[in-house]
């Protein structure tokens, strides 16, 4: 797929100066759209992703898919030179991205005050476990400790049981998506009021879980109420589950909607439920939720997985089997929509990674370049494009500011 334009977001420039997932992850969706992301990495150190697993031998794993279609230079920004370096790089973007913690920035001689003095134009976006203000501002902020400050563990796993954390960055990834938002957003208010300013874009880490569960507020403001943990959804509506098949296999089933609930009376062959008074409407079927879940417990049981699929599909019934990274793999709607790529790697030749999201019919993301190594281009960037010569790059080196 040879697309001269790479993506929507081709022409914009971003300076990735974050760590770890969550701001990467935002920059690297802004790369698969197009945008040229020049990922700033300590010398000899590099982000810390690089050393997080899963590993083969001695290669992460993570960091194909995290840091594909980016570049590389390394640069220390706390030292005087590497600082003048920086606004070099900042007069060039239009997108700079952190996630140091608050204050930072600031200490090191770099906030928004000064770099927009060297680009008016520039969108600064911030992300931290607890935001930028507030009495928390300053607390490290990791995923798993702020998925627990959303709310968010609070609810998951069995009420017998201690809260059950998500077994992946979960959070961190989510976090990244609305960075990304905020900053085509911030780029977009920008570039069509035709400006000549820019702007902070900043979250905390565990906002764009609390945000999403509009559910728990409302809940809690009007009726008083502390949800507990439970396993699935709860408290939204009847039928719904996880239920095992006659092969053994696990299967999800939901039916939010009121329609959804007759198809699955009729796929049960039992269509005189739906007049029935104890399950006709969704208020009634959460009264009396034990005793409906026996009934589709039962009809799942007595059928294999794709007996199960087949008539629940049949009927418009919302299920899906749940799949092991193994049946992804195998699974033809996966590699229909191109949702598992391959790059190139130096090393292990070939790694696969998630491909690209969301699709644009004419204008679409690709996978340019693979991950960089660290400081793959400092020459390109120093020196073919800021100019630095071959005796400033070797001196810079020595001193460990690249």
């Amino acid at each position: 797929m040879d697309n001269p334009t790479n993506g929507p977001l081709t022409g914009i420039r971003v300076i990735d100066a974050s760590t770890v997932i969550a701001a990467p992850f935002a920059a690297t969706l802004l790369a698969d759209l197009g945008a040229e992301v020049i990922k700033i990495e300590l010398p000899d150190k590099g982000d810390p992703l690089r050393g997080l697993g899963p590993w083969k031998e001695s290669e992460p794993l993570r960091w194909p898919g995290l840091a594909r279609n980016k570049q590389s230079v390394t640069l220390d920004i706390r030292t005087k030179e590497g600082k003048e370096i920086f606004k070099k790089l900042i007069r060039t973007a239009d997108v700079l991205i952190e996630n140091f913690r608050p204050g930072t920035m600031e200490k090191w001689g770099l906030g928004y005050d000064v770099l927009k003095e060297v680009n008016p134009r520039l969108i600064m976006t911030r992300q931290s476990g607890y935001g930028q203000t507030g009495p928390y501002a300053e607390k490290a902020g990791f995923g798993t400790p702020s998925t627990a400050f959303s709310g968010f563990t609070y609810l998951q796993g069995f009420q017998d049981r201690h809260p059950v954390s998500p077994s992946f960055s979960l959070l961190d990834y989510i976090s990244g998506i609305y960075i990304a938002f905020g900053t085509v957003s911030a780029l977009y208010h920008r570039d069509a009021s035709n400006s000549d300013n820019g702007q902070i874009v900043e979250m905390g880490l565990y906002e764009g879980m609390f945000r999403m569960m509009d559910f728990l507020i409302a809940e809690h403001d009007q009726l008083g109420k502390v949800r507990e943990r439970a396993p699935m959804l709860h408290g939204h509506s009847s039928p719904a589950g996880t239920y095992q098949t006659k092969d053994g296999h696990w299967v999800v089933l939901v039916c939010s909607t009121q329609k959804t609930w007759e198809r699955l009376a009729k796929a049960l062959n039992r269509p005189d439920l739906i007049e029935d008074s104890e399950y006709k409407t969704n208020k009634e079927r959460m009264q009396n939720n034990d005793q409906l879940q026996e009934i589709v417990t039962d009809l799942i049981k007595s059928l294999d997985k794709q007996e199960v699929l087949k008539k629940m599909d049949d009927h418009g019934v919302p299920i899906a089997p749940i799949l092991s990274i193994k049946d992804i793999f195998e699974d033809p709607h996966y590699q229909a929509r191109e949702n598992i790529l391959e790059v190139d790697h130096p090393r292990l030749g070939k790694v696969k990674v998630p491909g690209i999201v969301p699709k644009f019919s004419e204008t679409p993301g690709r996978i340019r370049h693979r991950a960089p190594e660290l400081g793959e281009h400092n020459k390109q960037v120093y020196s073919e494009e800021l100019g630095i010569s071959e005796e400033e790059l070797t001196s810079l080196k020595e001193k460990g500011i690249i």
